[in-house]
């Protein structure tokens, strides 16, 4: 083998093992006062739900207190977390969304 024939092959570099981003939830909160309706067209306008989906996380949240709305990365999270709730805000309702880790 000569010099020519190693200088020819390049080494390979072995790739930099890429971790998965963290993912949160957005979590939507209950509320005494938010109308089921409003609660519904926030879902349907924000996290871009069917009006069924929608629906059924409202109730869940309603029957449980707190209902799981989506997983996603923490920028996308916090992101659709407060334009929920500065829609909510705006329209006068205290509806809350907030985001917290998956584990």
């Amino acid at each position: 083998m000569s010099d020519d024939d190693l200088a020819a092959k390049p080494k390979l570099k072995p790739k930099p093992k890429l971790e998965r981003p963290k993912l949160y939830k957005v979590i939507l909160v209950n509320d005494d006062y938010t109308p089921r309706d409003f609660v519904v067209m926030v879902l349907k306008a924000v996290f871009h739900m069917s009006e069924e989906a929608g629906y059924r996380v409202m109730m869940t949240a309603h029957k449980m207190g707190v209902s799981v709305v989506v997983v996603c990365v923490r920028d996308i999270a916090e992101t659709k977390a407060k334009e929920a709730t500065d829609l909510a805000k705006d329209a006068g309702f205290p509806l809350m969304f907030m985001t917290e880790p998956e584990e």
